[in-house]
């Protein structure tokens, strides 16, 4: 089928069933290893559960990605659905949402969300409008996976954080997780989903370790988490923010500061109910995120608790984010310009 065909393929809005499948099954086979190994698992876990599945991208068949984060893949799966691509975005991601038109569910596998800049018109006006303009008749089983955030000095190309402009579009499922064990239930929740999805991994957090499930678990989509309980502040954080929020409670902690840590785990859905029960208890907000301020994921967590929990605020909410220019090569200029450990420290002080 020519490849001018996927093109023809308007795409998603979100309708239908959502797949929402908890894992509160306590495992008994936990073991350590990293979050690139997860997202790996991640992969083959939708791939076993649905044959349609497949996965294409630049590098990831033999070779196991540029990142080690499909190695096992093709062995298992094979080349017929585990397929290395040229260097055409937009011509991969327009396949992909042909072939989840027509009852595949398809992988696109971007390395960095920056080259999803090269495939906006297939995602923007074909992959999120199918479901609408089909009036519910085509799914769009589609995935877009892709590293994203600041550091190794990746510079102005290849450190980007453009999840807020996923946000923006109707029918796109925006899924950021931030541990080795959510990585593997999301990614793989994302891809058995019948809507388009786009799942950001962060590019920092590939080496780092942490408990998951041999077995073949899905996590709910929507579901905010409380990783750290407070009562004196709230802070809401995504993707390697996360990490970056603990270190900045733990501190707090020392000082007899309690600050309760939010990981949204995903941006759409949004759970607005667990962020205002939290703010409802400690009663002061701070969101970070690694995304620019305007229009970012600050300015909508901020206007959903300023209209559901207002009566519950002592203070202003505060926004931390990275700094609006490009990101820059040099090491202490990437570091200049993100949101830290320290950053929010000091913030969280001046709140208080």
């Amino acid at each position: 089928m020519p490849l001018s065909f996927f093109y023809l393929c308007e795409s998603v809005r979100i309708c239908g069933p959502t797949l929402l499948l908890s894992c509160s099954v306590e495992y008994a086979s936990l073991r350590e290893i990293t979050y690139r190994q997860a997202m790996a698992e991640g992969f083959a876990t939708a791939m076993r559960k649905d044959p349609t599945t497949f996965i294409v991208g630049e590098g990831i068949g033999p070779r196991g990605g540029c990142f080690a984060h499909t190695k096992g893949l093709f062995e298992e799966f094979g080349p017929e659905r585990v397929l290395d691509m040229p260097i055409s975005e937009g011509g991969f991601v327009g396949l992909c949402a042909g072939a989840a038109a027509c009852g595949s569910r398809a992988v696109a596998d971007l390395m960095f969300i920056d080259f999803a800049t090269l495939a906006m018109d297939e995602v923007l006006n074909q992959a999120a409008k199918m479901c609408y303009l089909s009036n519910g008749t085509i799914r769009m089983p589609l995935t877009i996976n892709a590293l994203f955030g600041v550091g190794n000095s990746g510079a102005a190309h290849h450190s980007q954080s453009l999840h807020p402009w996923f946000m923006y579009i109707p029918g796109v499922r925006v899924v950021m997780p931030s541990t080795p064990y959510d990585l593997k239930g999301l990614l793989a929740a994302a891809i058995l989903d019948d809507n388009l999805a786009i799942v950001l991994p962060h590019r920092m957090l590939l080496n780092t370790r942490g408990d998951v499930a041999a077995e073949d678990y899905l996590l709910p989509l929507g579901e905010a988490k409380v990783v750290r309980e407070g009562k004196h502040l709230t802070i809401v954080a995504v993707g390697m923010m996360v990490a970056e929020a603990l270190a900045a409670a733990e501190a707090l902690a020392a000082e007899k500061v309690l600050a309760e840590v939010v990981d949204l785990r995903t941006l759409m859905p949004l759970d607005a109910d667990t962020i205002c029960r939290s703010v409802a208890k400690t009663g002061r907000l701070m969101v970070v995120d690694e995304g620019y301020a305007p229009c970012g994921v600050g300015a909508e967590v901020a206007a959903i608790v300023q209209r559901k929990a207002f009566d519950y605020l002592d203070a202003p909410i505060e926004r931390l984010h990275t700094a609006s220019a490009p990101i820059a090569y040099s090491p202490p200029e990437e570091r200049y310009l993100r949101p830290d450990a320290e950053k929010i420290l000091r913030l969280a002080k001046t709140m208080l």
